[in-house]
């Protein structure tokens, strides 16, 4: 049976870890705990050569993912970030077939034919996710703006993200319901609130396991997913390879079932 892609946010080591080491550091690790995606933070970059890391993951049969801190619409503009396009080309020189970047402010004045004139100038795909801002983190604005995206049948797919739904306290199961479709790409988070209130990402339970099984059943079978919440300790292959084969096995017992 075909296990489904599994990434690592290359986040989930921490900033300070991953800036200290460069991003490319990490491309052994991955590869020897069964990852079959790397997901390149453009926020953690310091030195690296984007050729190297494209050669280097290839090497290892690691396929890319580009993830930059930009909102694909900004506030009061009708076309879509002018970075767009530069973010496009740079995902590309690091070998990524996917840009993730967050929606931003989508309203009905939005001009999606200059988003798709941009789009037909790449090969890489686009991944729009939902942030943890208000404008960028709700159900409603992705209903909207992926109506228009499967009616335009533009190329463009979902990010995911489980636990950001809470920032803006709204339920990841009605979102996997309404959006599920649109999906292709699933960032697993848990999420707890720490004594000063603040929200914070943690490495799941197995509560937290079981109910993002049950949100993947609203999505596409194999689905990518990636782990976005702390990875640390003092083997980091071992960690990673538990965190891998756990990402792995969701929605594999829908599979099994299949086959009975």
């Amino acid at each position: 049976m075909n296990k489904p892609p599994v990434s690592i946010s290359l986040s989930s080591y921490g900033a300070d870890l991953v800036r200290q080491r460069g991003q490319g550091s990490f491309i052994d690790i991955l590869a020897a705990a069964g990852a079959t995606q790397i997901e390149w933070r453009e926020e953690l970059l310091t030195d690296e050569n984007p050729l190297q890391l494209a050669d280097d993951s290839r090497s290892q049969d690691l396929e890319c993912i580009y993830s930059a801190p930009m909102e694909l619409w900004l506030a009061g503009q009708s076309k879509p970030n002018p970075e767009l396009f530069t973010t496009l080309e740079r995902a590309q020189t690091f070998g990524a077939k996917w840009l993730k970047v967050s929606l931003g402010y989508f309203t009905d004045n939005n001009d999606l034919q200059a988003l798709s004139r941009v789009l037909a100038q790449s090969p890489v795909q686009l991944l729009v996710e939902n942030d943890q801002t208000l404008h960028g983190g709700r159900i409603e604005p992705f209903q909207r703006f992926f109506g228009e995206v499967e009616q335009q049948r533009l190329p463009i797919k979902m990010t995911f993200d489980i636990g950001n739904w809470q920032w803006q306290d709204q339920s990841a199961a009605s979102a996997a319901r309404l959006l599920g479709r649109h999906v292709g790409y699933v960032h697993c988070k848990a999420v707890t609130r720490r004594a000063d209130g603040k929200l914070v990402a943690i490495a799941p339970t197995p509560s937290d396991v079981q109910l993002w099984e049950q949100l993947l059943r609203h999505m596409t079978q194999g689905v990518m997913r990636a782990a976005e919440y702390p990875l640390q300790g003092d083997d980091l292959v071992q960690l990673t390879r538990e965190h891998v084969a756990t990402l792995a096995h969701l929605g594999q017992h829908r599979l099994e079932s299949a086959h009975v």
